[in-house]
């Protein structure tokens, strides 16, 4: 019995056990191949949902520091960064007037990058910026923007569309240092520093004011992505941008436009000069309706329905003619109305012509086509003319329907 027992062999475990744990889980998945697929795509999409929202966002804002796209400012914005200056990009007044605020706390130099394409900023905000920051950069600046920072800058023009390209002319050390920049679509501007000018006195591209405290940019292509790596348009933002330790990147939004309390009136709206001009165009009008409207005489009431006799139409028709010395229009009226009735006399029917009504009258009275041709197709040119000339016509009518 005791023999027995030792010379029996325990059962495997390992890996018969083992394979038939993998068998147990494979029938499983075939049998639950469905869900089992679902559950995969679902925790496929989590996975990339989280990664795209720990991923850092960029925008579609032109010369925008997050912006990799051709006409955005990400590459210029990122070697700014490696070379040890802070960009802290923002989009609203606020942040912005907080981080420039920030920077002077910690005792570090400050420069502001201002481009607002659309002039949402008004005259306060703009002074309020430029008093909290070290140094100001405005790139392609409006009008408003321009005289709310002082100082003697002024827009010039546009650079002709021939020139691709603009050498520095100037002995301002940044755009010394970098050279020629693309031209392409760029604005001009006047000031007692001006680089990048096409030609002497009519502007530059590149603007200072005295102090180097307020620098004027007047193209968005030296910055942008795409041609960021031409020319020394590099050198020149990098130059710029990167002379302090923080950058504040600023790109004014709606939000920022400030709300008024109350509408503008219409006198607000109004260019001056309506003050003046506007009662004097009343005027003008008020004699202009005196003038023209006593022309044509008061008004006549009759009760309807009316009968009006065809001379009295007849001679109404005259009296116009003759205030408006339409001597022209009232021959034709005679010409038209001679051939009716000659044609109605010599029976030639509604649809005869002048040509054959002449010839009818001139068989009819004996004479040639010519000299009732000469006196239907008269012209007269004055009132006195017109008359002699309807004359005419009653004799040559009288003549026919007496025959």
């Amino acid at each position: 019995m005791t023999a027995d027992v030792a010379t029996q062999s325990p059962a495997p475990v390992g890996p018969d056990r083992a394979g038939g744990s993998v068998g147990t889980v494979r029938r499983w998945i075939r049998r639950h191949r469905t869900w089992t697929l679902v559950c995969l795509v679902f925790a496929l999409g989590v996975t990339v949902t989280i990664m795209a929202q720990l991923s850092p966002h960029g925008d579609a804002i032109p010369l925008s520091a997050r912006n990799a796209a051709p006409d955005g400012a990400r590459a210029a914005a990122e070697i700014l960064s490696n070379q040890g200056v802070a960009v802290r990009p923002t989009d609203n007044f606020d942040a912005t007037v907080s981080a420039l605020e920030g920077a002077y706390a910690d005792g570090d130099g400050t420069t502001l990058l201002l481009y607002d394409r659309n002039g949402y900023l008004d005259s306060g905000q703009v002074q309020q910026l430029q008093q909290a920051a070290d140094r100001v950069v405005v790139v392609t600046p409006r009008l408003n923007t321009l005289s709310a920072l002082g100082g003697d800058i002024r827009p010039a023009g546009v650079v002709p569309a021939a020139v691709s390209t603009l050498e520095p002319g100037c002995e301002l050390d940044d755009p010394a240092s970098a050279g020629a920049v693309t031209a392409e679509s760029a604005y001009l501007y006047r000031a007692s520093q001006v680089c990048y000018e096409p030609s002497e006195g009519f502007g530059g591209l590149y603007a200072s004011s005295d102090d180097g405290r307020l620098v004027v940019l007047g193209s968005t292509q030296v910055m942008s992505n795409d041609l960021l790596d031409e020319h020394g348009n590099a050198a020149l933002v990098l130059r710029t941008l990167g002379s302090s330790d923080t950058l504040v990147w600023y790109l004014p939004g709606i939000a920022d436009v400030t709300a008024s309390g109350k509408p503008k009136t219409l006198d607000e709206l109004a260019p001056p000069w309506v003050a003046f001009l506007g009662p004097w165009l009343a005027l003008v009008a008020v004699l202009a309706m005196f003038w023209r409207g006593r022309r044509l005489g008061p008004l006549v009431f009759e009760p309807l329905p009316v009968v009006v006799k065809a001379v009295e139409t007849a001679e109404g028709r005259a009296r116009l003619y003759h205030d408006a010395h339409a001597v022209d229009r009232a021959a034709d009226s005679l010409r038209a109305g001679t051939l009716v009735r000659l044609a109605r006399a010599l029976q030639l029917g509604p649809d005869a012509g002048s040509a054959a009504i002449v010839n009818a009258a001139a068989r009819h009275l004996g004479r040639t086509p010519e000299e009732e041709a000469r006196v239907l197709e008269g012209r007269p040119r004055t009132e006195s003319e017109l008359v002699r000339w309807a004359q005419q016509l009653d004799t040559l009518e009288k003549e026919v329907t007496a025959r």
